[in-house]
Order: C-alpha cells, then structure tokens, then sequence
C-alpha cells in the first residue's frame, strides 16, 4: 500500500469529493484507509447492561484507496499518485504528477 498514516489525501469520488483530511488508519488487506473527518456514517446504539444509554454516535469508515489521491504539496488542490523508485539508500516514495519528487 502505498498511503500511509499521517499522508494528506483529497477524496476524487464519492459524496466527500474534494473534501481533504489525514490518513488515520491503513487496512492493507482491504485495500482501504480510515480519514479523518471523511466518510462519517451514523450508527444507532441500542443499550444494553454494559451501557445503560443508548443513542446515535457518528463514526469514520474506511474508504477505498483507489477513491483518494495525496495531496500535491506545491500544487493547490491537486492530488498526485504515488510510486516507488529504487536508490542505492532503498525504496522511496516519489510523487508521479512531479517528476518523480520524493516524498517526506
């Protein structure tokens, strides 16, 4: 997976497009990521003897990598895919859309 935790992706697709917000969590196997703030769903909770009260919470679900894109740092509002390119020092991500500009 190329994404990681703390990355700043924009959504390309779906009810958020163009929303931004950080990568929280990454599921490899799902091929999903967790951001904050985006994909909210509303889940009712009953109560039960644990909880007494029960309610409504608002919570973040994972949405599919290939629905955000890392946001270009000197670009405003433009989102880049990420590769990999191999040095004598190892694999580094490199931004696709800037000319191959490692990533931090």
């Amino acid at each position: 997976m190329k994404l990681r935790i703390g990355d700043t992706v924009m959504v390309r697709r779906g009810s958020d497009k163009g929303k931004t917000g950080k990568v929280t969590a990454v599921n490899p196997k799902l091929n999903k990521v967790t951001v904050d703030g985006i994909n909210i769903v509303t889940k009712h909770n009953k109560p039960t003897a644990a909880k007494r009260e029960g309610g409504v919470s608002k919570e973040p679900r994972p949405i599919s990598v290939a629905n955000v894109g890392l946001v270009h740092p000197t670009k405003k509002g433009a989102t880049s895919r990420v590769g990999y390119l191999v040095k004598k020092t190892g694999k580094v991500r490199v931004l696709k859309q800037a000319s191959n500009k490692e990533i931090k």
